[in-house]
């Protein structure tokens, strides 16, 4: 399946190129950019009929062009579903342990550390002690 959807879009590239040179070589109304990247050229290959072929061209090229894209979004979502449903899951397993681990016992703050910031060196201990994890134990912090 990834080889056929690979060709499409190989193919929906060469389409896009296609419809861009295309679109740049029609006339404008105005004589911009067609007239100087090819509005002669191409008068000169299909004759008084140019902007009929240009514009069917242009026309038939847009159709191909949503086709193949809306073809290969559908592609990409069938080959995903069957890729989730081959592995089993269609979420990943994540192995995690089931208590969490002990936090280190703190050394009590001195004395002389607590009588100086009772209020701070009271609720730093408690943190310390507790077994919240890191960011949230930063986060109270602040």
């Amino acid at each position: 399946m990834s080889i056929v959807l690979g060709l499409l879009t190989f193919v929906l590239i060469l389409v896009s190129l296609f419809l861009v040179l295309i679109v740049l070589m029609q006339k404008s109304k105005d004589g911009g950019m067609g007239a100087a990247l090819g509005g002669g050229a191409a008068e000169a290959a299909f004759g008084a009929d140019t902007t009929n072929v240009l514009s069917k061209s242009t026309i038939y090229a847009s159709v191909l062009f949503f086709v193949l894209a809306f073809g290969l979004y559908l592609g990409r979502i069938y080959e995903r579903s069957h890729a989730n449903a081959a592995a089993g899951n269609a979420l990943p397993t994540i192995a995690a342990p089931a208590t969490p681990a002990p936090a280190p016992a703190a050394a009590a703050p001195a004395a002389g550390a607590a009588a100086a910031g009772a209020g701070a060196g009271v609720a730093g201990a408690a943190i310390v002690g507790s077994a919240l994890p890191a960011a949230a134990l930063a986060w109270e912090r602040s």
